[in-house]
């Protein structure tokens, strides 16, 4: 059971990384990958950010719940 929990916090954890990379903030960043993409296929950068938001908060609400229930588990 400890091992499934871990690699599902492992698989978290890639997430999270992913979605605050991919994020635009005030420097071009990785953000800049996903907006070059946004520009070719048309699509709405504010509405992007805001996706990315919330799966940036679902990743560290994840990651948060999972490091609980390893503690418990171990």
């Amino acid at each position: 059971m400890a091992i499934f929990v871990l690699v599902l916090q492992i698989i978290s954890c890639i997430g999270l990384i992913a979605t605050v990379l991919l994020q635009s903030g005030s420097t071009a960043g990785l953000g800049s990958i996903a907006g070059g993409a946004e520009t070719l296929f048309g699509g709405n950068k504010k509405k992007f950010d805001q996706l990315l938001n919330k799966a940036s908060v679902g990743c560290a609400v994840g990651f948060l719940i999972l490091t609980l229930i390893l503690c418990v588990l171990q």
